[in-house]
């Protein structure tokens, strides 16, 4: 039988020797550079500050309409509208910096050599804590198709970016495959100090009465509550397969969803969609999963990491 205790428990967490104050962050793109919600909360609450991804050069985004919402979650196809890495670099990241907290940079690019020149300039910056790859990007080398789609691909661009990046690198990988867990075995296997996952699914909505694709973009990233069983189950089967941290990413709006990620092996989270329809969503979480820790008795987050992971304990008596 647990035992609330009366002083405040462990929220700590490290990954590649990175610590975290505790483990909530933002989640790339949709959560800008975390300006907008400084007017709701202390942004210095938060595990760490994941933003918008950075390109190579600038990008003005899709054209609209770039986002709609569904019942359970939202599609958006924004289409990475960011300043370029110079812009970054030179306008955003020193504010952000001024916050101390970690600060996880979030990239996208269109080949294998536009992944490792953003790893090499960024790495070298000051205040950038960890790289984020976003796996999702057409591959112009390929074709088009997606980096994710093959094991091999993931280790090549992860093996390409490890040789140049100075801080911690962790790919992100999307749900849009067969076989999540072979992407981060080949990611762990090129070098990557974690993985986060999962990035959105593929999805569209349909206008009826103009007949055409809601979206500009005909399709975009499904994300929010709608996603968080498979995300759920896609961390549960990727913690299990690799020695790695991982990192869970969809549908957490709550401390309970927070909760869920850890105990099926997430070391920490990042909430999303959330932040879009409950501004204050991630120091709810902070302050939710530290008050449930304390009402369960429990020391420090770190104990429930995987919980969900180990055998049950046996009834008592048997």
């Amino acid at each position: 039988m647990s035992v609330a205790v009366e002083t405040t428990p462990s929220m700590a967490v490290e990954i590649a020797g990175i610590r975290f104050k505790n483990p909530v962050m933002s989640a790339s793109g949709c959560f800008g550079w975390g300006e907008e919600y400084a007017r709701f909360f202390d942004l210095r609450r938060m595990g760490a500050l994941v933003g918008k991804a950075v390109t190579p050069r600038p990008r003005p985004g899709n054209p609209y309409t770039r986002i709609a919402e569904t019942p359970a979650g939202m599609l958006n196809a924004i289409g990475l509208q960011n300043p370029g890495v110079e812009g970054f670099l030179g306008e955003i990241l020193p504010r952000v910096r001024e916050l101390e907290l970690p600060i996880l940079v979030n990239v996208s690019a269109n080949s294998i050599q536009e992944y490792v020149d953003l790893c090499g300039v960024l790495s070298q910056a000051a205040g950038v804590s960890a790289v984020e790859l976003n796996l999702s990007c057409p591959n112009v080398g390929r074709g088009g198709a997606e980096f994710c789609v093959l094991p091999e691909a993931v280790a090549e661009t992860v093996g390409a970016c490890r040789a140049v990046c100075r801080v911690p690198l962790i790919p992100k990988l999307s749900p849009n495959t067969t076989d999540v867990v072979g992407l981060a075995r080949a990611a762990e296997e090129a070098g990557a100090d974690a993985v986060s996952l999962i990035n959105t699914l593929v999805g569209m909505a349909i206008d009826v009465e103009r007949r055409r694709p809601v979206l500009g973009n005909r399709t975009g990233g499904l994300s929010g509550p709608a996603v968080k069983p498979i995300a759920l189950r896609m961390v549960y089967e990727v913690s299990g397969a690799v020695s790695i941290p991982v990192i869970g990413i969809g549908g957490i709006a709550c401390w309970r969803d927070a909760v869920e990620f850890l105990m099926a092996g997430a070391t920490a989270v990042q909430v999303g969609t959330a932040n879009f329809f409950n501004p204050v969503a991630i120091p709810e979480v902070i302050d939710g999963l530290e008050g449930w820790l304390r009402e369960k008795g429990i020391a420090d987050v770190r104990e429930i990491i995987g919980a969900a992971r180990q055998p049950a304990a046996a009834p008592a008596g048997h």
